[in-house]
Order: structure tokens, then C-alpha cells, then sequence
């Protein structure tokens, strides 16, 4: 049986198209819109903005990168994560697992290339309810890990259950 399934192939390809378009936005926002510099932001909606930040760290600014040595560092661990993603994924059989994992990995990939190339991560969307915001600026990379996640957490503590108690249940004579 090759490793390359159907599900597999079609979860690299998820992976890659949110790759391409994190970076595309990323471009995009930065480039032609030229919201590149600390506090530029366009008001898209009243509940939402392009602004531009700067996330040094990981998810919710953890661990920020304070010099070389550590930004290379969180390359390296967030390289090593997303290849134990890849693998796993190429492991699975299920395509709900598959596809939460092609999404962390192409999130994944999205924000190592910003990291390694510019020393941070770009993030832009801001969802806002006047000043409450139930969320910290982020980018298409962040959504895409953050629905990837949750995937694999609600297949992982409800869809397994479910075939776990068809296998348990006595056989009907």
C-alpha cells in the first residue's frame, strides 16, 4: 500500500494551499496595501481591521525570540514540530485527522517562512467588537492551526469514542 493515498495526497495539497495563500495575504497587506510599519491598519469593517503587528514569539506572543540565537531556535523547534505534524499525517488513515493536520502543517510552514526570512511573524487581522477583542491580531497561518486543532481535539475525544463503543458492544446473535 503506498504511503501517498488519495486522503494523504489531498491533505498536502490543503497544506500547501494554505501556505500559498498565508503568504500571498501576508504580501498583499504589506505590499500594495502598505500596511507595513507599527500601528498602519485599514478599516475593512466596523468589527474588522487590517493591522499590522509583529509576533516575535509563538502562539499568544509566548517565548518571544529576543535574539538571534532564539529566533533561530524557534525555527528549529517549530520546524521539528511541523515535520512530526507531516508525519503523523502521512501515518493517518482517517481524512477528518488528515485534514486537521494538513491545516496545522500548512499554518505551520506559513509562519516559519516569516520567521526565518524577517525575524517575526506578520500578523494582520484584527476581530474587534468595539475594544473588546476576542482575539490577539493574527493571520491566515494562526486560523488555520487554531480550526486544525480543534479538529483534531473534537475527532479525538468524540469521533473515537463512537467507534470505540462499536467495537466494545456484544456481538447481536
Amino acid at each position: 500500500m503506498s504511503i501517498l493515498t488519495k486522503p494523504r495526497m489531498i491533505g498536502l495539497a490543503i497544506a500547501l494551499i494554505i501556505f500559498a495563500a498565508d503568504q500571498w495575504i501576508k504580501d498583499y497587506v504589506t505590499g500594495p496595501l502598505e500596511i507595513n510599519r507599527i500601528g498602519d491598519y485599514v478599516e475593512i469593517l466596523p468589527f474588522f481591521d487590517l493591522r499590522f503587528t509583529q509576533n516575535f514569539g509563538i502562539s499568544l506572543g509566548l517565548f518571544e525570540a529576543t535574539s538571534p540565537e532564539m529566533r533561530y531556535a524557534l525555527v528549529a523547534v517549530t520546524a521539528l514540530i511541523a515535520l512530526v505534524v507531516f508525519i503523523w499525517m502521512l501515518r493517518e488513515k482517517a481524512f477528518g485527522d488528515i485534514l486537521g493536520l494538513s491545516l496545522i502543517l500548512g499554518g505551520a510552514l506559513g509562519n516559519i517562512v516569516d520567521r526565518y526570512t524577517l525575524g517575526y511573524v506578520v500578523d494582520y487581522a484584527d476581530l474587534h467588537f468595539g475594544d473588546f477583542r476576542p482575539f490577539l491580531i493574527f493571520n491566515v497561518a494562526d486560523a488555520a492551526i487554531t480550526i486544525g486543532v480543534v479538529i483534531i481535539l473534537a475527532r479525538s475525544f468524540f469521533v473515537r469514542d463512537k467507534e470505540e463503543e462499536q467495537d466494545i458492544e456484544p456481538a447481536q446473535t
